[in-house]
């Protein structure tokens, strides 16, 4: 990324100290004004968008028929269009934030997308596919991003910077990779080690101190997305012998989840200026899955591209041909939604209301 120091910084004076980019002006014009300088995006598989291309991974979506519904194509996008932060930039009036791994110079001026594939909350997590970047190191290349403007211009521009940071978005999407490929891992102990609520506050623990870090380095409006109904994915049900949601997986994930926004709560009361908006995706996926026909889904149990029994012992592979009606399934592979809920639960996050988005909404938390 050292190549592109000199010509993001002054990029980044542009969006950061003068307010909008002269596409976010033209926006403007348009009537599409940018609510947010940036947007800057931690996570894994769900939200990565091409950080785990060019890894020695094996948790890879580069490849047709991933981002088959997508105007660039596969992208590295675990989905077949858009994912839930891509619906969410938009809504907030930014263009699509691309891959720290693939993005150079003008591109990063909205922000910068730092999530992986297989990453989690614990470095060890994700280790069965060999290279990813978790969250302990996409915090890294942040600051790495941040060190680079500072270098650029020196201290008289750090205040300038710091007061455009607390006025960007932070989204944070971790947690699943820690239950599904770590907890849950056979070849892993850690199951062996800590109970369901052991292993929540261990997470949590880490997960606060995480966040810490984040706000230390300027952040200030933080959106904090919740763990899915985990034992419902295509994946977890091809495993399971009562042919239907496993609850033992969902009962797993709720320590984390009530965890998680007992930390919201903590960290708003001893980090002055911070804000959080926390998702609850396991309550929108309640309620999609127990009302998935008024929501326009008629496939709840299988995924869209997949092998096997519920289309989820092995996830899509390169050159399969999906399910023709995308638009009507719920899951798109093993692990992860179609674009339609991806959309469904990023409109839902930016303006709904306290039973799926609390606090306060995306909407709200941006115009603060």
């Amino acid at each position: 990324m050292a190549a592109t120091a000199l010509s993001f910084s002054g990029l980044v004076v542009v969006v950061f100290l003068l307010g909008l980019s002269a596409r976010a002006r033209a926006q403007e014009g348009q009537g599409r004004r940018a609510m947010v300088p940036a947007m800057f995006i931690f996570g894994d598989s769900l939200i990565d968008n091409g950080n785990n291309n060019n890894l020695p991974s094996l948790a890879k979506a580069n490849y047709f028929p991933y981002g088959i519904d997508f105007q660039g194509g596969p992208t590295g996008r675990f989905s077949n269009g858009y994912t839930m932060v891509d619906t969410i930039a938009q809504l907030l009036g930014l263009p699509l934030i691309p891959a720290y791994s693939e993005v150079s110079g003008d591109g990063m001026r909205y922000g910068v997308n730092y999530a992986s594939a297989a990453a989690g909350i614990l470095d060890i997590t994700g280790r069965n596919f060999v290279s990813r970047i978790p969250f302990n190191q996409q915090i890294r290349n942040f600051e790495n991003t941040l060190d680079q403007i500072s270098n650029s211009f020196g201290g008289g521009a750090a205040a300038d910077v710091s007061q455009a940071l607390a006025k960007c978005i932070f989204f944070i999407g971790m947690g699943s990779n820690d239950y599904l490929n770590n907890y849950l891992m056979p070849n892993y102990d850690t199951k062996n080690q800590y109970n369901a609520q052991q292993f929540a506050d261990l997470l949590v623990q880490q997960y606060s101190q995480q966040l810490t870090r984040l706000y230390n380095l300027g952040a200030r409006k933080f959106v904090v997305a919740g763990l899915g109904l985990m034992g419902c994915i295509p994946s977890i049900l091809a495993q399971s012998n009562v042919g239907g949601c496993s609850d033992a997986v969902n009962q797993l994930v709720l320590p984390f989840n009530t965890n998680t926004k007992a930390m919201i709560n903590n960290l708003s009361l001893n980090l002055p200026g911070a804000r959080f908006s926390y998702i609850d995706v396991n309550a929108m996926f309640q309620d999609l899955l127990a009302n998935a026909r008024s929501y326009g889904f008629d496939v709840v149990n299988r995924g869209c591209c997949g092998i096997g029994r519920n289309r989820g012992q092995i996830t899509c592979l390169p050159f399969q041909t999906p399910c023709p009606n995308r638009s009507q399934y719920v899951f798109w592979d093993a692990f992860h939604p179609t674009e339609a809920v991806n959309i469904l639960f990023g409109k839902r996050a930016f303006s709904g209301n306290t039973d799926v988005v609390y606090p306060i909404s995306v909407q709200q938390l941006a115009t603060l």
